[in-house]
């Protein structure tokens, strides 16, 4: 985090407004969401009042950003954060002959998730059905799979790109042989 109380009190007001468009949320909603009252949330916005921590916390929960990423200054240009392949984590008891690995951050849970996926011949990922909005774009790198959204079934080989409702029961299935895709999810 910044090193200065000043420097914070210049960044949040910029932050949660830009966190709050970013979302696409109106002063309204936020407070709906948040607790806090609208003409409070403005006046934080604008720069006019300072929040408590016990407010900031409950914008930053209802903006679903991170509190200290919120307060740190810009990263600098020509920084590349990295995730080694070692370092990536994998699931591999989700689904049958299904291996998922995370490769989005994990402050980006709920929002806007990426996954690469490897499924055995005959493989089968299952899934409830998430959030209301959410949609999921799933791209075939290497071999076929199938997916089912609802009643809804596509067969795609490799490069081929489907985008599906996941706010219903939907599947992802190697009918075959052995596949990889990526799999984004996004939440509304």
């Amino acid at each position: 985090m910044t090193d200065s109380t000043d420097d914070i009190l210049n960044l949040l007001p910029a932050r949660l407004k830009q966190a709050r468009r970013a979302q696409g949320l109106s002063l309204e909603a936020v407070s709906n969401l948040s607790g806090v009252s609208r003409s409070m949330v403005s006046q934080i916005e604008r720069g006019e009042s300072s929040p408590t921590i016990s407010t900031l916390w409950n914008l930053t929960r209802a903006l679903q950003v991170d509190f200290a990423g919120l307060l740190e200054a810009e990263t600098r240009d020509g920084t590349i954060d990295v995730l080694r392949a070692r370092e990536t984590p994998t699931i591999d008891n989700m689904g049958q002959g299904c291996r998922i690995r995370i490769l989005s951050l994990p402050e980006e849970a709920n929002r806007h998730e990426l996954y690469e996926l490897e499924l055995k011949p005959g493989g089968r990922l299952p899934s409830q059905p998430h959030a209301r909005g959410t949609v999921e774009s799933l791209t075939v790198i290497s071999g076929q799979l199938q997916v089912q959204s609802g009643a809804a079934l596509e067969t795609l080989g490799p490069g081929d790109t489907a985008r599906y409702a996941a706010d219903v029961a939907h599947a992802i299935t190697a009918p075959g042989e052995a596949a990889r895709a990526f799999l984004i999810v996004k939440s509304e």
